[in-house]
């Protein structure tokens, strides 16, 4: 059956996330539980199925819980679509078996995809998304006599109070624009950052399964309005999220749209203010991490791309932070995997502490100034692997004029230059494409990195 686990759960056109493929992976993750043994203590084990607001995705949700039912689980789906960190969080809440949710992320309306979280309410790596792959097959259900029951819950309230728990603060005189995209924070985020004291200017939070015509990506070229009302109006902070709102974009007066690379930065900058400990960035994030560690006493631990990745590390080196530079950020006591609703809550008690652009002036002033980019050039899935292992034996010894130091293999060919530059060539996870990054101190010196990185790769095309 045509259905791959990429980066972060299986994503695909409308037109292939059909009723069987549906059930099929609803099977897949039954037997999957049940090869782990769910259910082997008392009572029934019971899954959480969750959507995004995608016309298609309360329907594949019901048909994923009619699947788990009809395999002897019971199934909690919540009253409306919500956001995916939400349902993660959820699973260890009530010490559930799993979840299914329902959702393209910031993918266009156009795709849909369903992510299997596991009982940790991490992502699931790859010795269980390959697991579920070798277990798609037709739904064969066990007598009906031993049929769960699928229940209705509140997901959003019993999470909203954990969160203001856990970051205890009070946002009063602090006014947010809150963009929603209309995706899955809306009446989330914003409410959240409303009973945490901040007066909040909301923005594109009707329910639209069209998202308004553009993906519900929060990167800089879609948030012009969200960064109009912030530079004009009484705003002093704009926060975003895509789609199902496990990622988060921030707009400040000063600096309109941060690169998630900056946002990153400060975060870990907030946080070591009140707790130790180390932070996970992938492969494809910046080196200035590393400097804020370093100021701290503190390390670092690069991953591959892919925020399972991320989620496995802050386990193994009990890291305070993580995170990625497409937005994905995941914080140390409340849930090791991306969580673009909390981390909101947490930029807003960092601006309401200092704005958050004079923390980034300080930033800048205290390790140099960062600029990182990357372009995409066309690759057909079958042909990535081929790419990159030929790249590896084209590798020379001078990039754009600069020897290379080192050559880190942990996700494509990341290049470390000797003038503290890098450039990373890596297949994407999610696409058609290779993705060519560049890190340096300088616009001009990115423009040149990157037309190298795509000089390298483009004869192996």
């Amino acid at each position: 059956m045509d259905i791959e686990f990429g980066t972060d759960g299986w994503r695909t056109t409308v037109e292939e996330f059909t009723t069987p493929r549906i059930h099929a992976v609803g099977q897949a993750v039954a037997d999957y539980l049940h090869e782990v043994g769910a259910g082997d203590g008392e009572g029934r084990p019971a899954v959480a199925v969750g959507y995004d607001p995608r016309e298609g995705s309360r329907p594949a949700a019901e048909e994923l819980c009619r699947v788990l039912c009809a395999n002897g689980f019971d199934a909690h789906i919540p009253e409306r679509d919500t956001p995916t960190p939400v349902v993660a969080w959820t699973v260890t809440d009530r010490n559930l078996a799993g979840a299914l949710q329902v959702t393209a992320s910031h993918n266009p309306p156009t795709y849909n995809g369903i992510k299997f979280i596991p009982e940790d309410g991490a992502p699931a790596l790859p010795v269980v998304t390959d697991q579920l792959a070798e277990n798609l097959r037709e739904p064969e259900p066990l007598d009906e006599s031993e049929w769960g029951v699928v229940e209705e819950y509140d997901f959003v309230e019993a999470y909203l109070e954990h969160a203001l728990a856990f970051v205890d603060t009070d946002c009063s005189g602090v006014t947010v624009a809150h963009d929603a995209m209309h995706g899955s924070g809306r009446g989330v985020t914003d409410d959240l950052l409303e009973r945490a004291g901040a007066d909040v200017v909301r923005l594109r939070d009707g329910h639209d399964p069209e998202f308004g015509g553009t993906p519900p990506e929060p990167t800089g070229d879609r948030l012009a309005d969200l960064e109009r009302r912030v530079r004009d109006g009484d705003p002093t902070l704009g926060i975003a999220n895509d789609g199902d709102a496990d990622r988060i974009g921030v707009v400040t007066p000063e600096r309109g749209y941060v690169d998630p690379n900056w946002l990153f930065a400060a975060l870990y900058d907030y946080v070591l203010e009140t707790e130790a400990g180390d932070a996970v960035r992938t492969v494809s994030t910046t080196f200035l991490i590393d400097r804020v560690a370093a100021a701290n006493g503190q390390a670092v631990h690069e991953t591959p791309v892919g925020f399972k990745w991320v989620a496995q590390a802050m386990a193994v080196h009990d890291a305070v932070i993580g995170g990625e530079e497409s937005g994905g950020f995941g914080v140390r006591g409340h849930l090791r995997n991306k969580d673009g609703v909390l981390v909101a809550l947490l930029v807003v008690a960092a601006h309401s502490e200092e704005p958050l652009d004079d923390r980034l002036d300080r930033l800048r002033e205290e390790h140099g100034d960062i600029v990182q980019d990357r372009i995409s050039l066309d690759c057909p899935d079958e042909r990535k692997a081929s790419v990159i292992d030929r790249l590896g034996d084209e590798i020379p010894d001078r990039v754009a004029d600069t020897d290379i130091d080192r050559v880190v293999t942990e996700d494509g060919f990341k290049l470390l230059l000797a003038d503290g530059s890098w450039l990373l060539v890596r297949p994407s996870g999610t696409e058609p494409k290779l993705r060519v990054y560049a890190e340096a101190g300088s616009r001009d010196r990115i423009e040149e990195l990157l037309e190298a990185g795509a000089d390298l790769v483009r004869p192996l095309l």
